[in-house]
């Protein structure tokens, strides 16, 4: 059980949630009436800010010998990655806003950094999770794509939003299983981002 869930962990990566939002938002909202390389251009970019280059980031501080670990499991060394994940999510939404993107969809990134701040607050004196964070952000997502009603099928929709959740009990299992989190680490995390993206999208 310890190795699939390693491989869970490893695929819905916090690093990799953000990508799988945007493309959420690119083939089940009205965006999806956009040209397909458009949608596949900028879903790739956001995995190249969000994903790519947090990753080669921790991976030279890793190399410097500032972290002992790249999975980050050592407590008191996250601030760093957790800073630089942050500021990834807010080029993310600077980018998304000049390129015209829907409101909303720049919103998700500001409250997924926003809860990256609290996540670095807190992790000073407990290790919240950033797994539960990241897939809490994305059902928070789902649920205000209906709210809008931006979404292109709703049943659809519904569908992906509870595939989302499930997603999200199969990586906090996960997290429970590799013994990373306590369970309250884990439904903290999942409120955190929740509720961050929740509220910061409901500004549009």
């Amino acid at each position: 059980m310890k190795v699939l869930s390693h491989i869970i962990s490893t695929i819905f990566s916090p690093l990799l949630m953000p990508t799988y939002a945007v493309i959420i938002a690119m083939f089940c909202t009205m965006l999806s009436l956009t040209p397909l390389t458009l949608r596949w251009s900028v879903s790739l970019f956001i995995w190249g800010i969000t994903c790519v280059l947090p990753v080669l980031c921790i991976y030279l501080l890793y190399r410097l010998k500032f972290l002992s670990d790249v999975q980050l499991n050592n407590q008191k060394e996250r601030m760093v990655p957790y800073i630089i994940t942050g500021l990834s999510y807010l080029a993310s939404a600077f980018f998304l806003w000049r390129s015209h993107a829907p409101a909303w969809l720049a919103l998700f990134m500001m409250g997924g950094a926003l809860a990256v701040v609290i996540d670095v607050i807190v992790n000073r004196w407990w290790k919240i999770s950033a797994h539960g964070s990241a897939t809490g952000g994305v059902i928070a997502l789902c649920f205000r794509i209906m709210n809008l009603g931006a979404e292109v099928n709703g049943e659809t929709m519904q569908w992906v939003t509870i595939g989302v959740i499930i997603v999200a009990g199969l990586v906090g299992t996960a997290r429970l299983l590799l013994e990373r989190h306590t369970l309250g680490q884990v439904l903290a995390g999942n409120a955190n981002g929740f509720l961050c993206v929740y509220f910061i999208t409901a500004i549009n």
